[in-house]
């Protein structure tokens, strides 16, 4: 069975340990997202982050009112409203996302979204979100978009 199978069939996480490939036991990681620092990116805006080898989980936290300005990333995303709703600009058009709902935004795809109510949502990145990492996302931090017009 391949590992992971095993361990949401046993439950066990070192039994799924000693049975998965060697490549997947280096960077195996079990996280609570109630251990994890969360970050405030600005007064409006946090996260919390699981990062993996090649693919990365945000869970985000909008106040109502919040905006993501526009900005585009090599990192196709997946965005889950797990509560709240979202209005996402893309292209001219305008899609709300609601609690249930999820939105996959393709590689540099230009995008930005206000919250239309408080929000919690998880985006999912891949490849990695450099800026995210390093700190360097300062669209968010400062609430302007870096892109020319």
């Amino acid at each position: 069975l391949f590992p992971y199978t095993t361990l949401f069939r046993s439950g066990s996480l070192g039994e799924a340990m000693k049975k998965a490939p060697a490549r997947t036991t280096k960077r195996l990681q079990h996280l609570r997202w109630a251990d994890m620092k969360e970050e405030w990116l600005n007064p409006r805006i946090s996260r919390r982050l699981a990062v993996g080898e090649r693919e990365m989980l945000g869970w985000i936290w909008l106040k109502k009112g919040a905006v993501v300005p526009a900005h585009k990333h090599l990192s196709e995303q997946i965005t889950f409203i797990l509560k709240g709703a979202l209005k996402f600009t893309i292209l001219g058009e305008d899609y709300t996302v609601r609690s249930g709902e999820v939105l996959i935004i393709p590689s540099n795809v230009v995008h930005e979204a206000v919250a239309l109510e408080d929000t919690d949502d998880f985006d999912c990145f891949s490849p990695l979100r450099k800026d995210w990492l390093t700190g360097t996302d300062l669209y968010l931090r400062t609430g302007r978009s870096y892109l020319r017009k």
